[in-house]
C-alpha cells in the first residue's frame, strides 16, 4: 500500500478478531518500526510484547485495577484546556457515542474497561522508557508508536494506542517483570480488525492546517 493512503485510511481500532497473530508477524511489524529516528540515534524504546492467554491475564488484572481505582482516560491536562482542545474532544464524543448507544453500551465504560482490556485484541505492546532519560525522549516514543500503528495498518492489521495502562505500571511492572528502572509509556492493542462492529465504522475527524501552522517568509 502507498504510504499516503496508508496514513490518510489507519484509524484506532476499538473491536479486534480473536484470531492470534503469528510471533513472526509482530517481529516484523517491531523490525521495520526500530528504523524509526531518534535523537543522537540513541533508540531508547524498549517493548515487551504480550500474546495469547498472558494477555488476557493482563487484561483481566487491569479491568479489575480500573474497577478498584476508577483511574479514567483523561487530556492529561495540567492547566485548562484552550476552547479549541476541548472542541475536538467534544467532536469525537459526539461521533463514538450515538454508536456506543446503539450498541447498549456506556462511553465511559466502554473506552476506560476497553482500554485495560486492549478492546480485546490478541496481542498488546508495551512500550517502555528507561528512567535515565528526561522527558524529552518522549518524543523519540512518539515517533516509533506512529511507525507502529502505519506499519500494521499497511499489513492488513489495526492497532489502537492505550495511555490509560500508564496510570496502573507499577502494577503492571509486577505482574510482566518489568524493571524498576524502566517507565511504562504506552500500550499498543493489535489484531485483526473485526469490521463488522459498528464502533470501527466511524473515523475521528481533522481540522483544517489553518488551525495548526505559522507561515514565516
Amino acid at each position: 500500500m502507498d504510504l499516503i493512503q496508508t496514513i490518510m485510511e489507519r484509524r484506532s481500532i476499538r473491536a479486534f478478531k480473536p484470531d492470534l497473530i503469528p510471533r513472526e508477524k509482530v517481529e516484523e511489524i517491531l523490525n521495520i518500526a526500530i528504523n524509526a529516528p531518534s535523537a543522537i540515534n540513541l533508540q531508547p524504546w524498549e517493548f515487551t510484547v504480550v500474546m495469547g492467554e498472558e494477555k488476557e491475564r493482563l487484561s483481566r488484572k487491569l479491568v479489575k485495577l480500573y474497577r478498584e481505582k476508577q483511574i479514567s482516560c483523561s487530556p492529561g491536562n495540567v492547566k485548562p484546556l484552550a476552547d479549541s482542545f476541548t472542541r475536538r474532544g467534544v467532536a469525537s464524543f459526539e461521533l463514538m457515542n450515538p454508536i456506543l448507544e446503539q450498541m447498549g453500551t456506556d462511553f465511559n465504560r466502554f473506552v476506560n474497561e476497553g482500554s485495560c482490556n486492549f478492546y480485546g485484541a490478541p496481542t498488546a505492546i508495551i512500550i517502555c522508557l528507561d528512567n535515565a532519560f528526561s522527558s524529552a525522549r518522549l518524543v523519540d516514543i512518539g515517533i516509533v508508536l506512529g511507525y507502529i500503528t502505519l506499519i500494521a495498518n499497511n499489513l492488513g492489521l489495526g492497532t489502537c494506542p492505550i495511555g490509560l495502562i500508564n496510570a496502573y505500571a507499577d502494577d503492571m511492572k509486577e505482574l510482566l517483570n518489568i524493571p524498576d528502572n524502566k517507565d511504562v509509556v504506552i500500550g499498543i492493542a493489535l489484531g485483526h480488525p473485526d469490521w463488522d462492529s459498528p464502533v470501527n465504522k466511524f473515523k475521528t475527524l481533522r481540522e483544517s492546517l489553518d488551525n495548526f501552522v505559522r507561515w514565516i517568509e
